[in-house]
């Protein structure tokens, strides 16, 4: 792939093009039995569509192969979903890690390899950190616990990063460059939940303990592991995630709005790329923000597409308070509107949550990685090394650092600007120890 430019060119572009064929036929692949309208057939399939791989879903209610297929197995065993693999092997509702196990995502990893850099995180910067140190001849390991892309991986089109006039989604960007990693050589492990980083060298390298008790060793670490989406304060939240209630808006998500109403609840540019996106699809979409205004939070494009979309109203001091529904699904929703204090019921089928986040930063707790009051890691306290942390051989990058401006290009930027620093380290380590 990279000996032969060419010939690296073609087979890359016949393996991309091959892959976006099985996805849009929906041939190849493992194929999920259930209803569309499940929550764990839609985290299922988002799980897939994340990771760019092929599958199928078929519905026995609609296909007679399908309904005779689970008429055959025991009463007990008819709960839905299904995941049915290419050998006929029959996964009952697996969790995530269960599936990308089945399916051969996460090869296994040998103990004894040690990486010139391990990055934890898989969004627009872990992936630029990975191409670019891959490309310099690094060896480079890259754990996220559950697809890559990160936050903008969801985004349905990102209109201002550089290159691109008439936009692209997230999923296509991150998608991209998870392939341009690959072909570099790094190992990209997904998923592989890092449960915590070991900073003591007792044998001279980190150690990242991930799911599974193994362990992954490296010279340096890159922390790319970004923020989540925080869950506001509304009653019985918990009760309709993923039943109505999501913290992004992929096609899975977005394909059974068509026709209804939905609401989308914040001000930021995720928030924005989601209006506009389940705007072409819903018949309305309320956006709720909390303050007066959107020219503080959202890019100036956006906040004009809004104002520009006739199914698109905003509603400025409000706030959602509580929702109300069946064990299914969705079905009510309370607002609050802050500027009078008047509260309004509405019926509701379809919530999209973009309220902040909090950093992804748990795993780093006893390993003297210096973080902020937010949680967010701090770097740049040692002159001449603006995204070390406090420990000389760890580095941050992206959503994660405090500080850092949460936007795409950013983001990527930093993690080119990265490597030069993992170079000096490694080098000076190198010499240390020679």
């Amino acid at each position: 792939m990279v000996a032969e430019a060419d010939l690296g060119e073609r087979i890359m572009r016949a393996l991309i093009l091959r892959r976006v064929g099985l996805i849009q036929s929906g041939v190849g692949g493992p194929l999920i039995v259930g209803d569309d309208t499940m929550p764990d057939v839609a985290r299922l399939q988002n799980f897939l569509d994340r990771n760019g791989y092929p599958h199928h879903l078929v519905d026995p209610a609609t296909d007679e192969d399908a309904a005779s297929f689970v008429a055959a197995a025991p009463t007990c065993l008819r709960n839905l979903p299904w995941v049915v693999l290419a050998d006929g092997t029959t996964l009952r509702n697996p969790a995530e890690t269960e599936l990308a196990r089945a399916i051969g995502m996460n090869a296994g990893r040998s103990g004894t390899v040690v990486y010139d850099v391990a990055i934890v995180g898989a969004g627009p910067a872990g992936l630029a950190t990975a191409v670019y140190a891959a490309s310099e001849g690094l060896s480079v390991a890259v754990c996220d616990s559950r697809a890559y892309g990160g936050q903008a991986g969801a985004s349905a089109r990102i209109e201002n990063y550089l290159g691109f006039p008439t936009g692209i989604s997230g999923g296509a960007l991150t998608g991209r460059a998870f392939v341009q990693a690959q072909k570099f050589g790094a190992d990209l492990m997904i998923p592989t939940a890092v449960l915590s980083l070991d900073c003591s060298l007792d044998d001279g390298y980190f150690a990242i303990m991930v799911d599974g008790g193994e362990r992954i060793r490296a010279r340096s670490v890159v922390i790319a592991s970004g923020a989540r989406y925080r869950r506001p304060p509304i009653a019985e939240l918990d009760r309709f995630e993923g039943k109505g209630v999501w913290y992004w808006a992929s096609p899975v998500e977005a394909k059974p709005t068509t026709g209804q109403d939905v609401i989308v609840v914040g001000g930021g540019n995720s928030a924005g790329q989601a209006a506009v996106y389940l705007s072409g699809l819903a018949a309305k979409v309320d956006v709720l923000i909390r303050g007066p205004e959107l020219a503080d939070s959202m890019s100036r494009y956006l906040i004009d597409r809004l104002a520009a979309t006739p199914n698109i109203e905003l509603h400025r001091r409000t706030e959602l308070v509580a929702l109300e529904g069946s064990d299914r699904r969705l079905e009510r929703v309370r607002m609050r509107d802050n500027s009078c204090g008047r509260e309004t019921e509405r019926d509701m089928r379809h919530v999209f949550l973009f309220v902040g986040a909090d950093p992804a930063t748990q795993w780093l707790e006893g390993c003297g990685v210096g973080v902020d009051k937010a949680g967010f890691v701090l770097t740049g306290q040692r002159a001449g090394a603006h995204l070390e942390t406090s420990v000389p051989g760890v580095f941050a990058v992206g959503d994660v650092r405090s500080g850092s401006v949460k936007r795409v290009g950013s983001a990527i930027g930093e993690g080119a600007q990265v490597v030069a620093a993992l170079h000096g380290y490694l080098s000076g380590a190198q010499q240390a120890t020679a």
